[in-house]
């Protein structure tokens, strides 16, 4: 900076190179650069290689960020995802094209590490079936999602409730297991009211055992947490809070859920997949 404030008084080029020992072409591309602000430093900008021979086609990239933003997918999915659409790429080149293009969501480095808990085998769908609810409020009303899922296939289901209670939390799992395609022997849900010992006796009656999950073990309720936070994230974000829209949402979404979307914790098959070869 200092070369160009003195060519700027009137110094020549080359003059003022050879005063500070630089190549005039250096200082050229440094009077091209310098801010006429009253600044004393000059922009530095990267040496790295703006290119490189092997670098991944336009179009890869495209679909790798596309992929992404379509359901929010981790990086093995999306690889995973890809692969089926007959596009060879490298899972590091998708992470990295993710990683460059701030679609990662790196974990926060101060969480501490919680190892999961003992939970009852689950190795052939409806071993253990968990349920749970959502409470949303609008205007000061609430409405509720009762949600369900199974461990051993991920196959779940979810619906709208105006309010929930022992009788519409029957009622929900009557119409789950009408829709599922294998049987129910356990439910597991948490101490909720709407899961209590009336539920209990119903479940009974219909041959499927019912277990509460263990009090301060928050992990034996760990997949259907899961689930809620997936049906928010990939499903109900997009859509104006109302039962109505809710609901419509949720019945779109769940064919995909079940019969197309890979599942990370089943060797990236689908629920159908997982039940089909049960």
């Amino acid at each position: 900076m200092k070369a160009v404030l003195l060519v700027r008084k009137g110094w020549s080029i080359r003059k003022a190179a050879r005063h500070f020992g630089f190549s005039h072409s250096a200082l050229i591309e440094w009077l091209k650069k310098a801010p006429r602000d009253g600044r004393s430093v000059i922009p530095t900008e990267s040496s790295a290689p703006k290119s490189h021979p092997n670098e991944l086609p336009t179009d890869i990239v495209a679909a790798i960020i596309n992929q992404r933003k379509k359901r929010n997918r981790c990086a093995e999915v999306v690889h995973k995802e890809l692969a089926n659409q007959g596009i060879e790429v490298s899972l590091s080149s998708v992470e990295r094209t993710l990683e460059r293009n701030g679609l990662i969501k790196h974990r926060n480095p101060e969480k501490r590490w919680h190892m999961s808990e003992p939970r009852p085998d689950a190795v052939l769908p409806g071993d253990l079936v968990q349920i749970d609810t959502i409470h949303f409020v609008v205007n000061g009303k609430r409405f509720y999602v009762y949600t369900l899922i199974d461990l051993a296939s991920r196959w779940a289901y979810a619906k709208v409730s105006m309010r929930i209670n022992t009788h519409c939390s029957l009622k929900f799992v009557k119409e789950a297991i009408a829709l599922a395609p294998f049987v129910f022997k356990m439910i597991q849900s948490d101490h909720g009211s709407e899961f209590s010992t009336w539920f209990t006796e119903h479940m009974k009656k219909m041959n499927v055992a019912h277990r509460h999950s263990r009090v301060r073990k928050k992990n034996d309720n760990g997949h259907i947490e899961r689930f809620n936070r997936t049906l928010e994230d990939e499903c109900l974000y997009k859509v104006n809070c109302n039962p109505t829209r809710y609901q419509q949402a949720i019945s779109e979404y769940l064919p995909y859920y079940n019969n197309e979307r890979l599942h990370l914790g089943i060797n990236f098959l689908t629920p159908l997949q997982v039940v089909r070869s049960s």
